[in-house]
């Protein structure tokens, strides 16, 4: 996967200042490991960023994420009954479609929520979060149970 890190950065940096946080480079490594691995766990990014610095433990990897999410650079979504799957909002809006059989995560760009979003707003009053949605169902064909 490519990230254009060098113009998301500067965009990470203004946006964290109006929040009043600063880019620091645990922020930062914890932020591009998010982005590198597309959907991951607070273990993974850990793992992922214990590869270039072994000075970030897991409880500040819990809080960044904490604080980046706030800010509005990541989400999580509930993938499994585990910890939450953190991932970038840089790029396309998407929901996700989990496989139980065989785990497989499928993203899927929201406009296919149209009707369904429709229906909910004018029936219920409710509107989706969609960056949080996760739908469990099974593959049809091609994957074991």
């Amino acid at each position: 996967m490519t990230h254009d890190h060098e113009q998301t950065e500067s965009d990470w940096r203004d946006e964290l200042r109006s929040r009043g946080f600063r880019l620091t480079p645990q922020r930062e490594l914890i932020l591009t490991a998010v982005q590198d691995l597309g959907h991951a766990t607070p273990d993974q990014v850990h793992a992922h960023v214990r590869t270039s610095s072994s000075a970030v433990n897991l409880s500040t990897v819990y809080r960044t994420l904490e604080v980046l999410e706030e800010v509005g650079l990541i989400r999580h979504a509930h993938l499994s009954d585990r910890a939450p799957t953190y991932h970038s909002v840089h790029g396309h809006e998407h929901f996700h479609l989990v496989c139980r059989n065989c785990k497989r995560v499928t993203s899927v760009e929201t406009g296919v929520l149209g009707s369904l979003r429709a229906t909910l707003a004018a029936e219920h009053g409710f509107e989706i979060d969609e960056g949080h949605l996760t739908v469990f169902g099974t593959c049809q064909g091609g994957c074991a149970p």
